[in-house]
């Protein structure tokens, strides 16, 4: 298959993300009860087991992994105002955040928590696929890895950005104005709540 076929138009590559948003998202959203140790990793929940409680992952702010805690909280009403990003991009290391088999391999990324917690930080999150664009991918300065997340086609989650990893926010927002990838809204579906802890 020729990089020009692979290539879709930005309106495919979103029908593409929004018909699988439910898939990808919807374990970290929906999962079982934790057992006597306390809340499990949401992707070592089998998916047929989903329920709606909390689990936690591993994600991205500002260059240093750290623990996000999700709630059992889901919006089937309006969609919430002032939603913080939460990004969804290839992994980032050799040890990705998600993994088969309930989930593709991907990383996660998320505004850090002011210091001293001043400021805004908002726990309701809007997911984002990351995807390297056509400029992106042609150019060189965005590398792809090529992902099937369940749609017809796979997707060019984006891994890096001119030889530099993307493990925070700044970094995919420069890459978003630069051209260089696309963060598609997953819609309702992607809504979710979220606390960032410790290391």
């Amino acid at each position: 298959m020729t990089t020009n076929r692979r290539l879709q138009t930005p309106a495919r590559l979103m029908v593409a993300a929004l018909a699988i948003a439910g898939t990808a998202l919807g374990i970290v959203a929906t999962v079982p009860a934790a057992d006597a140790s306390g809340l499990r990793n949401c992707v070592e929940v089998p998916i047929a087991q989903a329920g709606r409680v909390g689990c936690y992952e591993m994600v991205w702010a500002d260059g240093v992994q750290r623990r996000m805690t999700f709630s059992n909280t889901r919006f089937d009403g309006a969609t919430p105002k002032d939603l913080d990003a939460f990004y969804v991009l290839a992994p980032q290391t050799a040890n990705p955040q998600g993994y088969p088999p309930n989930t593709f391999p991907h990383d996660h990324v998320v505004r850090d928590v002011p210091a001293g917690n001043h400021g805004t930080y908002s726990v309701q999150l809007q997911g984002y696929f990351v995807l390297c664009t056509g400029q992106g991918i042609t150019t060189g300065a965005c590398v792809p890895s090529w992902t099937n997340v369940g749609g017809p086609d796979p997707l060019p989650f984006a891994q890096s950005v001119n030889g530099h990893s993307l493990t925070s926010t700044e970094a995919i927002e420069s890459a978003a104005a630069a051209g260089l990838v696309s963060p598609i809204n997953l819609g309702p579906g992607g809504v979710i709540v979220g606390s960032l802890g410790g290391d």
